[in-house]
């Protein structure tokens, strides 16, 4: 008996236990945490997403505050634009202008250094010289523009190629279609004054090929050599008794005075000949001259290569713009007697009715 309540005893709680775990609930389907390497790999995807669009810091230092230079700038910014690299959005620009002063200049480079600039853009021969040679130890690419002469400012080779982490876009001026364009407006002058800055070596050159090229239109070239804006209007007064008319360069000292150089000339009836269109917009009779605005667009391309990382400074030649076109003042030219020719204004880029000023 006491073995029969025993076996019914196990029996039942056997059956209880068999009961208790059908009733118990499924557990519950759970999702595993990550691992820690795959948070990292989560982390690093989402970073790559916020970082696709690179962003960049670039100076742009300016030699001198005038029409084409500032036109320049304004089409540097362009160029990079139609690139995909816009201020305010991607770009971040710092802009300084030296005043035409060159111990600013390099002060202007050495701070884009110490800021960390991506690039410098450097405007005119005197601040791209200074921005190269405090930057060629470095890695740091120097772009410049409205540079007449890059292998005589020693930022080229003889074959146009790099010295270093340098290049951009040269202003070379179209000098036998200025000449020739001259000769055609005043066919009875000889002797043509060119004021320039004997610290710019830019206007050396120029200097050097209008000398060259002038006997062959008739012309004699009379030099005007000044150091600093404070000696341009004596320089202008003497070089005014000696001349039939006056060429300007792109010679950033002197275009800083023009309007003194204007008014002088004007008081004797000398036309004064421009070197682009900006000079011509304020005074100057004519030009066969370059559209800087374009020019800056040139360089602006030049310098999205490189920080896209397309191509390096190092591995891309200077480039020369090619197009130069006829601009003229109908004003000036109503003032001096002078009737501009259709020959010259049928393909004119532009033609002025006024003078503006400055």
């Amino acid at each position: 008996m006491k073995k029969s309540m025993k076996t019914l005893l196990l029996a039942a709680l056997a059956a209880a236990a068999l009961s208790g775990c059908a009733s118990a609930p499924a557990p519950e389907k759970t999702t595993e945490a990550p691992s820690s390497q795959e948070e990292s790999s989560g982390k690093s995807a989402e970073s790559k997403t916020e970082t696709d669009g690179a962003t960049y810091t670039i100076g742009i230092g300016q030699f001198a505050e005038h029409g084409s230079l500032d036109n320049c700038r304004e089409g540097f910014l362009l160029g990079l634009a139609e690139e995909g690299i816009e201020e305010g959005k991607n770009l971040t620009v710092m802009y300084e202008n030296s005043q035409a002063d060159g111990g600013t200049a390099s002060q202007i480079i050495n701070n884009f250094i110490s800021k960390k600039a991506d690039l410098i853009c450097a405007i005119a021969t005197p601040i791209a010289q200074s921005a190269y040679g405090a930057t060629k130890k470095t890695e740091l690419p120097v772009i410049f523009t409205a540079v007449t002469d890059p292998v005589a400012a020693a930022l080229a080779n003889a074959d146009g190629s790099p010295v270093g982490e340098v290049t951009g876009t040269s202003d070379k001026l179209p000098v036998e279609k200025q000449l020739e364009m001259i000769r055609t407006l005043l066919p009875d002058a000889k002797t043509i004054g060119i004021l320039y800055s004997t610290s710019e070596v830019n206007s050396e050159t120029a200097i050097k090929e209008y000398k060259a090229a002038a006997p062959a239109y008739g012309f004699e070239i009379v030099e005007g050599p000044v150091t600093s804006t404070a000696d341009i209007p004596l320089a202008a007064d003497n070089l005014l008794e000696k001349v039939d008319c006056l060429n300007n360069l792109t010679d950033n000292t002197v275009v800083s005075a023009l309007p003194v150089i204007l008014d002088k000339a004007g008081k004797k009836d000398i036309p004064v000949f421009g070197s682009e269109v900006e000079q011509v917009k304020i005074g100057c009779l004519a030009s066969i001259g370059l559209d800087y605005v374009d020019l800056g667009k040139q360089t602006g391309k030049m310098a999205a290569k490189v920080l896209k990382g397309e191509s390096k400074a190092s591995e891309m030649n200077f480039e020369v713009i090619k197009e130069a076109a006829f601009y003229g003042n109908a004003k000036v030219a109503e003032n001096l007697g002078i009737t501009l020719p259709s020959e010259l204004t049928d393909s004119a880029a532009e033609i002025f009715t006024d003078i503006a000023q400055k």
